[in-house]
């Protein structure tokens, strides 16, 4: 099993950033691609941010790209989400998840088979 936990979440002002953090353990962290989503209250989750297994190929939605970036540490089994520019659309619950098998960064929510717990951020105007 690989565990996943999330952490960097908190209230940040319109125009501000932050940095999420996702831990992985259990597994050879590199064997799986990860992707950052996020969901609002009353929304869908969305994928905010793919990289593949060697960091190599990253994925942005049109919503985020150019203010967030995904990146990852192999050797410390930590991928991160730095989001800048924050606006009070971003405020959701976000989550990292990896799966071994995805094969597109757009395949939907539910072909990543871990998940971790969820950190709020809150983005006010």
């Amino acid at each position: 099993q690989l565990q996943l936990v999330e952490s960097g979440g908190g209230l940040v002002q319109a125009g501000g950033s932050l940095r999420l953090s996702c831990a992985a353990s259990g597994r050879t962290f590199s064997g799986y691609v990860i992707c950052w989503l996020r969901q609002a209250p009353g929304k869908e989750r969305e994928v905010v941010a793919g990289i593949s297994k060697s960091g190599g190929n990253t994925y942005y939605p049109d919503s985020v790209k150019g203010r967030f970036t995904i990146s990852r540490d192999n050797a410390k089994n930590t991928v991160y989400l730095q989001m800048n520019s924050l606006k009070p659309d971003d405020t959701a619950v976000y989550y990292c998840a990896a799966d071994p098998a995805v094969r597109s960064f757009l395949a939907p929510p539910s072909n990543y088979g871990y998940w971790g717990q969820g950190t709020q951020v809150t983005v006010s105007s």
